[in-house]
């Protein structure tokens, strides 16, 4: 029960991640020790689990797919994103500067502890590193495209967003933002829009399915290359979680609503003459350093907790 209970927390912890623009939920997993059994449990639903489950041999199903670990964890994560959708949405809408300021430490911590997993360095993963880096620093700055409700859309929004989800380091929510269907799918999942819900966890389900064998490929043959581009992508993405942004161009969407477009990052001070609001910077750096903490503990725990298994 007590493994059972820390799994369930793991996933609570992933799915307030995953709630989160900038913080992924992979991140959560690859810190806490359950990232590769994670991507070993997905990758077992192959054609020899699909004829199990057709031939009603469920219980070779439930062992093959490690059913245990996946029904509790993702439980964890669904009891997280269910109850905490409409809280995030409050706090970013009400309280962004201290809500982006723990995110902050967080993903700070997160790309120091990713890193440590590098067994040796050289010039070509510092080159790798980098490029990493660039990447998901242009996909924070890059421009978010109006795009349809349809449920096609909806469906293919699923299967790239599950993708950036179990990498480390790259926000699924994130990319559901840029794809202007961060908002959307909260409100769908707060108002049980079930056609849409649906849709989205049918796309999520063929995108994680997909990607979990080539991510599980790479990590195998060429780990340390693989995780170098994992910190690369956390250390770019911080400027996605940056606490202090002034909008500085607005779109009208199709229910003639104004909302944020294009964001910048600004100084503390900067912010408060542009926007008449306080900065709180004493508070911002206390919770930074509170989304750092959280990190390290958990790492801390789940290494002496992996040692006391063996």
């Amino acid at each position: 029960m007590k493994e059972k209970l820390i799994l369930y927390l793991k996933g609570v912890a992933m799915g307030a991640a995953d709630v989160v623009p900038g913080v992924s939920g992979g991140t959560i997993a690859f810190i806490s020790g359950i990232y590769e059994t994670l991507l070993s449990s997905i990758q077992a639903f192959d054609k020899q689990a699909i004829k199990m489950l057709l031939q009603l041999e469920i219980k070779n199903f439930w062992q093959k797919i490690n059913g245990n670990f996946l029904l509790t964890l993702l439980a964890g994560i669904g009891t997280s994103i269910i109850s905490l959708a409409k809280l995030v949405t409050w706090l970013l809408e009400h309280q962004p500067v201290l809500i982006w300021s723990f995110f902050f430490g967080l993903v700070v911590a997160s790309a120091i502890t990713v890193a440590k997993k590098i067994q040796k360095w050289d010039a070509t993963l510092a080159i790798l590193g980098l490029s990493g880096a660039i990447i998901a620093y242009w996909i924070t700055v890059a421009t978010p495209a109006e795009t349809p409700d349809a449920l096609w859309f909806v469906f293919f929004s699923g299967a790239i967003a599950i993708c950036a989800m179990i990498l480390p380091g790259i926000s699924g929510s994130f990319i559901l933002l840029l794809l202007k269907k961060y908002h959307y799918i909260l409100s769908a999942l707060t108002s049980f829009k079930i056609d849409v819900i649906i849709t989205f966890i049918v796309g999520a389900i063929f995108g994680l399915l997909s990607f979990s064998r080539v991510l599980k490929y790479l990590l195998h043959r060429f780990h340390d290359a693989t995780i170098v581009v994992l910190t690369g992508f956390m250390v770019g993405s911080l400027n996605a979680v940056y606490p202090w942004k002034i909008v500085v161009q607005t779109y009208t969407d199709r229910h003639g609503i104004e909302k944020p477009l294009i964001r910048q990052n600004v100084s503390p001070f900067e912010y408060e003459s542009l926007t008449h609001q306080p900065a709180y910077i004493g508070w911002a750096i206390l919770l930074a350093i509170l989304g750092v903490f959280l990190v390290f503990f958990l790492e801390h725990y789940s290494e002496k907790f992996s040692t006391r298994a063996k």
